[in-house]
Formats: structure tokens, C-alpha cells, sequence
């Protein structure tokens, strides 16, 4: 059986969303009319508040995502809101405060570029906070890899030394505030020395302006190389940042800023004796509700910065905010709001 909507009103048969009925430029993002959607068993309807624009919703935009990927689609990877209708038993309640995030949202069935979304039970989280909607907005998915890549990934502990490739991107940025937490010292890139503040603004210890060399840099700083390096900006760099770990350090390939995933005529032996190469990629299991729980209140209480962008109101403003999103000159999130 379902638990009645938030407030013991029925949901509305129709809804404003999104909608890419077909691959193109910031045109393709459509605001329509659409059915709400059905809630199947397992899974729960959420009432979207606020959602984070994404470089994966402007490749689905464009169609270069993979495969998997159908249209017409509403994009959509992350959001947040509140419980519309969920099963009896499902632990969750109407009106009670989710996050949502990653699972084939926005890609193999619609996402939260919308009023409602409906996700699986097992990719919701839920909370408690009196943050206003622009900042929790901001966090599910950023929050959600960089914690994954720090934990799972490289298993950070307090006094080691981070390397962060990719610095000033969303997960970059969120990646250092962590890490900081952890009590890590944290190196972090950017390609555009103007932008060094902005990394020490979050607690990079030391920004390091990328060319493309890395490890000749970072030796200098730790001579007998990080502990631990999280790549952002792909195969195109990986060789290099392996050169930056000592030996029994960690590398975690995380992302493909630059847009190469795989590397041509790949030998095990590019990688130096004794450091190791793993990835992440995971769901929103991987972030504990509890977790979550201690990062919106180390966010109350000032002692973690959220890195957003700009945030826009409305439906109306998306094409605005991937516009923002592909520019890339403005560091951190872009949000976007949905008023009641």
C-alpha cells in the first residue's frame, strides 16, 4: 500500500519539466507539460525542490552520452525535496526530506529536471536540516563522489597528503573541504593561476597550477611523492599523476574532465612499482545517511563550505544554468530552484 502525499493532498496529474525529445544545443532543453509520474512498487515520488546541474546532464543534452541513454528524456542525475508517496514500510514518510542521486537517473528512466521524480527506495536519503534549498541542492551528487573517491577509493586517513587533479571542478572542490575534515594536507590543480584563491578558499594547502607536468611539481613539494591522488581529469594525465605517489600510495580515477576515458595501447607496466590504480564510480549507497547527516550540520555550523556557483529560480532558467555549467568559468555548483 502507498502512504498519501505530503500534507494528505493528491498529487496533480500533470507537471512542468524538461524534457530532450532530441539530442542539440541549449535549445533541446524543452519545458513541458507531462503526465506526473506513476510511482511503482519499491520506489518513492518525490515533490523536487532543488537540483544541481551536472557535465553528465550537458552530454545527455548533446547526446554524447553512452548507450544507455533513450530520448525523449528528462535529464536530471540529483535533486532534492520531500516525500510525496512512498509504500507502507518503506521507512521513509511523506514530507520528510530526501536526497536522490545517480542509479540511471536522468538517463535510463526520467529524472529530476522536474516537479516530481520517482527513484528506487534504495537511492534515497533522507534528512533533517534547516539549510535553505539552494545549499542542500548543491550536495548529493558532488558530496556523494567525493566522499566514495576519499573513502572507498583511497582509503584517506588523517596526515596524509592528498593530491587532487581537477581541483576547481565541483568534486574537486567538495574533495578538498573532505579532506580537510579527514585532517589531510590537501594539493590541488587548476589550469588558470587566477584561480588559485578559490581553491585556498576551501583549504587547499597548496595550489598548484597544471600544464600537463605534474610530477616534477609535486616532488618538489613531497619529495618522496602524495599518499594518495584523485584524478578528475582523465586518461589523458593519468600517466602522469601515477608519478606523484610514492611507492604504496594510491591513485583513484574518478573523472574525465578533459574527456579521454581510455588510454590506447594501455600497459600495465605505465604504472610505477609499487603504486596503485583504482577507480570509483558508485551509487547512492555509497554516502550513509548518517554521513550526510554530519556534513549538512558541519555545513550549520560553518566548518565546511559548499562550493555553489550561481543559482537560478525556475524551470525557465536551466538552459541558463548549463549554459553556466559548460562555460566553466565561475568554480562550484550550479543550482537550480523550483518555487512552489
Amino acid at each position: 500500500m502507498s502512504q498519501p502525499t505530503a500534507g494528505g493532498d493528491a498529487a496533480p496529474a500533470t507537471m512542468r519539466a524538461i524534457v530532450v525529445t532530441r539530442p542539440g544545443g541549449l535549445d533541446a532543453l524543452e519545458i513541458k507539460d507531462v503526465p506526473v509520474p506513476v510511482r511503482k512498487p519499491g520506489w518513492v515520488r518525490i515533490k523536487v525542490k532543488a537540483f544541481g546541474v551536472n557535465e553528465s546532464e550537458v552530454t545527455t543534452r548533446k547526446g554524447e552520452s553512452d548507450a544507455e541513454v533513450t530520448y525523449p528524456r528528462v535529464p536530471g542525475i540529483e535533486g532534492v525535496g520531500v516525500v510525496d508517496e512512498t509504500d507502507e514500510g518503506s521507512g521513509l514518510r511523506p514530507g520528510q526530506q530526501v536526497a536522490t542521486m545517480m542509479g540511471g537517473m536522468g538517463r535510463t528512466y526520467d529524472g529530476a529536471y522536474a516537479q516530481y521524480v520517482t527513484v528506487p527506495a534504495g537511492q534515497v536519503i533522507p534528512f533533517e536540516t534547516s539549510l535553505p534549498w539552494d545549499v542542500v541542492g548543491a550536495l548529493p551528487e558532488m558530496f556523494q563522489t567525493a566522499y566514495g573517491s576519499l573513502t572507498t577509493g583511497l582509503d584517506l586517513k588523517a596526515g596524509q597528503t592528498l593530491l587532487i587533479r581537477g581541483g576547481t571542478s565541483t568534486v574537486g572542490l567538495s574533495a578538498a573541504t573532505m579532506a580537510k575534515e579527514i585532517g589531510a594536507t590537501v594539493i590541488s590543480t587548476t589550469r588558470n593561476a587566477g584561480r588559485a584563491e578559490e581553491l585556498r578558499a576551501v583549504g587547499v594547502d597548496h595550489p598548484v597550477v597544471d600544464d600537463g607536468h605534474l610530477a616534477e611539481k609535486i616532488r618538489a613539494l613531497v619529495p618522496q611523492g602524495v599518499d594518495a591522488a584523485l584524478e578528475l581529469v582523465g586518461c589523458s594525465v593519468l600517466a602522469d599523476t601515477l608519478r606523484t605517489v610514492r611507492r604504496h600510495g594510491t591513485v583513484c580515477f574518478t573523472g574525465a574532465l578533459a574527456g579521454q576515458w581510455s588510454i590506447p595501447d594501455f600497459t600495465p607496466f605505465m604504472i610505477p612499482v609499487g603504486v596503485r590504480l583504482t577507480s570509483y564510480a558508485g551509487e547512492a549507497a555509497d554516502l550513509p545517511a548518517d554521513v550526510f547527516a554530519r556534513q549538512l550540520q558541519a555545513i550549520a555550523g560553518g566548518r565546511l563550505k559548499v562550493p555553489v556557483a550561481k543559482v537560478y529560480r525556475g524551470l525557465e532558467q536551466v538552459r541558463d544554468a548549463q549554459a553556466g555549467v559548460e562555460s566553466g568559468t565561475t568554480a562550484g555548483k550550479h543550482v537550480v530552484v523550483l518555487e512552489d
